[in-house]
């Protein structure tokens, strides 16, 4: 029996209890009534089993059966033939090859408290599905000691926040080694010290995550708090952070051995890494400007947000505090350092992550269609001239890992009637469209109703253990015996309680609340649970808000708050309530996944049409509040907003829920739940979303990393050589147009169009001229297509000839422009250096 429990910690300590399906069976099937106790981390939960409960599970064939089972898995899991793994089969000679994938949070499991929020849980369910496709892929992040807060709610609804401290003998992790057999610990340079950071190996499957942790010797009390918090402290602890983070994980990465061919920054915390990119090259006796294009040749990065507030800037003074010593390293003066990431505000200018990691990244996303739209306008002024559409700013819309999410009662149910082996054809829509009406209705529902039974029992626990500690006595507890009431219809709001996420926009007319949620006939409860930053105050008092409308008597029972929202609540929240509700002030969710976890279960959305909820909504597959579009005035906005979900709420979603048959099956809701499945389960999967990622920027990394290598950085040092020769140049560039016409153009029509450009310094091999049309509408131009003009000779005067004829393939009212950009065959996007002239 021994070595079946060391094999169990082998497994919890790869974290594989996190999702695969019958892992935490096993688990509890060898003490039901600890399991229970400490479900949240299976390492504690293995410590704690009595020798008599081993015994007894030795003889238990049941349990041996199950356990051999989920070994077997295991074991076939973490050792593969190549054949079987995406990535070896579509991409084997890039095998040899790491993806460095840097985070300040990674959201792995609830017994691991080092993530935040939604950007945590992207970063942990990206590793887990990079593991399960075989990339070659590693995480770098920190291995926070207090972790991020654990929430406690008051008798007044206030928010409290504590800090208990990680015992990393109960975490799955482990002291990282080099090469050299050494456990291996990097250092940095902060004002007047240096500082220390222990790095530890944590396993997600098949990908090794590297945390770094200051809280060792001989780092002084205070820096061996500064990994301890998760967004802890102020604008100097943050800036130390995102240094240790930054520059410390290049470091770390050396000191493993591992030098990675393609880079991706996850949000902008991580952008120092490029710089101290750039001061190796530099070292190895590259400029400052040849340096950043071999940086930029290989490197992703990522924005999550489109709230400026969520974007960190660090003013001058902090800069020069933290910065006077490392500038000289890149061979910059303190101007040209400074101006690398300038971003102007009303009371001066500031140094700004984001702009750092655009400007020393060759590629940039945001996280779906709509947030990739307002991140171009977002950051448009970094390419002056451009159109927002040209703005060099891509997307990929977000996803889940989808066994990190699905409820053990919904894998059964897609195992029975789609294809035992449903968990292979995850991204494969033409699998669900073909097989999703397989399921009975009567068999969808319950398994749904499983779903609500675990979370009202799940959340009269936790509305006993809270107000247990709060000192009420046994009337009161009796009150949340059977408050969730799995045959109402019940609506989930969970998520980061900031303020643009406006979770009490339901509230803003409460007699239309009253009428909706205390009608006995049809009985209606809504689930809510989230933290708020602790610095956050207005975030704070919505939960204050939430909580005192929850205790009182004319919403006890009908509206619920759940404090301490993790990985573990999500889980039964995502698949227990019935309808997922997301209402964000548009355009600000830039993204969002816990609908698309609820969607997966089988939970239609009734949501804002923002982040990816305006690509996931067909109509049939739930809701949309409001307008696809923008206010000017958020009061107005808020209240349209609310207006039309009172009235989906009680015209659409109600009526529908409760239009049941003899047995109690809606079937008409079920339509909605199937459509859901089908549309969101393969479209907003992580394995959809990390297939993308790899096909459209890894790959590419990876080949022009070989490239530079290949070419010991030649072609980085002309394309810097030639920048530099461009943007002096471009001022004197003189561009000049014949063959101006607007107006109604005849289908077949064409227009004959020449174009000079005059400059001295700039020959036509360094220039791309091209026409740009469009409609015009209500006296705007559209212009949306661009044309290449053809080079036809230089004139008596110098002058560079340019040639085109517009003939376009519909007729209609149209308007044209001329423009000039600088061209080179080595540029990652052709409007990078941000010059453009237009006629």
């Amino acid at each position: 029996m021994p070595a079946r429990i060391n094999r169990l910690y082998e497994l919890a300590y790869n974290v594989w209890w996190s999702w695969h399906p019958e892992a935490r069976t096993l688990y509890s099937s060898l003490d039901p009534e600890l399991w229970e106790q400490v479900s949240h981390n299976p390492v504690h939960f293995l410590s704690k089993i009595q020798p008599q409960k081993l015994e007894q599970a030795a003889e238990n064939n049941d349990y041996l059966t199950l356990y051999d089972s989920v070994i077997r898995d295991f074991d076939h899991y973490i050792h593969p033939q190549p054949e079987e793994t995406w990535f070896a089969t579509t991409y084997p000679e890039l095998q040899d090859k790491t993806i460095a994938y840097f985070s300040a949070e990674f959201g792995l499991h609830e017994s691991l408290p080092i993530y935040s929020g939604g950007l945590g849980i992207l970063s942990g369910d990206h590793c887990k599905e990079a593991s399960d496709l075989g990339l070659p892929f590693v995480g770098v992040g920190f291995l926070y000691p207090q972790g991020y807060f654990s929430q406690r709610v008051n008798r007044e609804g206030t928010q409290e926040a504590s800090y208990d401290k990680l015992h990393f003998s109960e975490a799955p992790a482990v002291p990282a080694v080099g090469p050299d057999g050494n456990e291996v610990v990097i250092s940095v340079e902060l004002p007047g010290r240096r500082i220390y950071a222990k790095v530890w190996k944590l396993l997600v499957g098949r990908v090794p995550l590297y945390l770094m942790d200051t809280d060792i010797p001989p780092n002084a009390p205070a820096d061996r708090e500064l990994s301890a918090r998760l967004y802890g402290g102020d604008h100097e602890m943050r800036i130390s952070q995102e240094i240790v983070l930054g520059i410390g994980g290049v470091r770390a990465l050396r000191a493993l051995g591992i030098s990675p061919a393609a880079w991706h920054l996850n949000e902008g915390h991580a952008a120092f890494l490029s710089l101290e990119r750039c001061r190796e090259l530099i070292e190895a006796g590259l400029s400052f400007n040849e340096a950043r294009e071999v940086v930029k040749a290989n490197s992703l990065f990522t924005t999550h947000t489109p709230v400026p507030a969520g974007n960190d800037a660090f003013s001058y003074e902090l800069m020069d505090k933290y910065f006077n010593s490392y500038w000289d390293k890149l061979g910059l003066t303190r101007e040209q350092f400074l101006e690398v990431a300038r971003e102007d505000h009303s009371w001066g200018p500031s140094y700004s992550m984001t702009i750092l990691a655009l400007k020393l990244t060759g590629q940039h996303n945001g996280v779906s269609a709509l947030h990739g739209d307002v991140s171009r306008k977002m950051w448009q002024f970094l390419w002056p001239g451009l159109d927002k559409d040209e703005v060099p700013i891509g997307s990929i819309t977000n996803g889940v890992h989808t066994f990190s999410w699905i409820a053990p009662e919904l894998n059964a149910l897609y195992g029975r009637y789609l294809d035992k082996d449903w968990g292979q054809h995850v991204d494969e829509q033409d699998f669900w469209d073909k097989n999703i009406q397989n399921i009975p209705d009567i068999e969808l529902w319950k398994a749904h109703h499983q779903r609500k039974e675990a979370l009202a029992d799940y959340a009269t626990r936790r509305l006993k253990q809270q107000h247990l500690r709060l000192g009420e006595g046994d009337r009161q507890l009796a009150e949340f015996e059977g408050m969730l009431n799995p045959n109402a219809l019940i609506f989930g709001f969970a998520r980061r309680f900031a303020t643009y996420k406006r979770a009490t926009l339901i509230f803003r007319n409460l007699e239309k609340l009253r009428r909706i949620l205390n009608n006995p006939e049809r009985p209606v409860q809504i689930v809510f649970a989230g933290k708020a930053h602790p610095a956050d105050e207005p975030g704070k008092a919505l939960i204050e808000y939430i909580y005192k409308m929850s205790r009182s008597e004319e919403f006890k029972g009908k509206i619920i708050f759940l404090e301490n929202y993790d990985i573990d609540m999500a889980r039964y929240l995502v698949s227990g309530t019935d309808v997922w509700l997301n209402n964000p002030i548009r355009p600000y969710e830039a993204s969002g996944t816990s609908g698309q976890k609820a969607a997966l279960n089988g939970q239609p959305n009734c949501s804002i049409l923002d982040g990816w909820w305006a690509e996931g909504f067909n109509g049939k597959n739930g809701w949309a509040i409001g307008e696809e579009r923008e206010y000017r005035d958020q009061e107005i906005q808020a209240e349209d907003d609310s207006n039309s979900l009172y009235h989906i709420l009680e015209d659409e979603i109600i009526p529908t829920f409760f239009d049941q048959d003899s047995e109690g099956v809606p079937h008409r809701w079920i339509n909605y739940m199937k459509e859901a499945i089908r549309t969101c389960a393969p479209q907003f999967s992580m394995r959809r979303m990390v297939k993308d990622y790899t096909n459209v920027y890894y790959v590419p990394e990876m080949r022009q990393s070989i490239r530079v290598e290949q070419n010991h950085y030649e072609h980085e040092r002309q394309l810097s050589a030639w920048k530099e020769h461009v943007y002096p140049a471009w001022s004197k560039l003189e561009l000049y147009v014949d063959g101006r016409r607007d107006g109604q153009l005849s289908l077949g029509e064409s227009i004959d169009v020449h174009a000079w450009v005059r400059s001295d310094e700039l020959k036509p091999e360094d220039l791309r001229v091209e026409l740009v049309y469009g409609e015009t509408q209500d006296e705007q131009a559209l212009l949306r297509h661009s044309l290449p003009m053809e080079y036809v000779k230089r004139e008596n005067d110098g002058s560079y000839r340019y040639d085109i004829q517009l003939k376009p393939e519909d007729s209609g009212s149209l308007a044209y422009n001329i423009r000039v950009i600088p061209a080179h065959p080595s540029l990652t996007e052709k409007y990078e250096l941000g010059l453009i002239r237009w006629a």
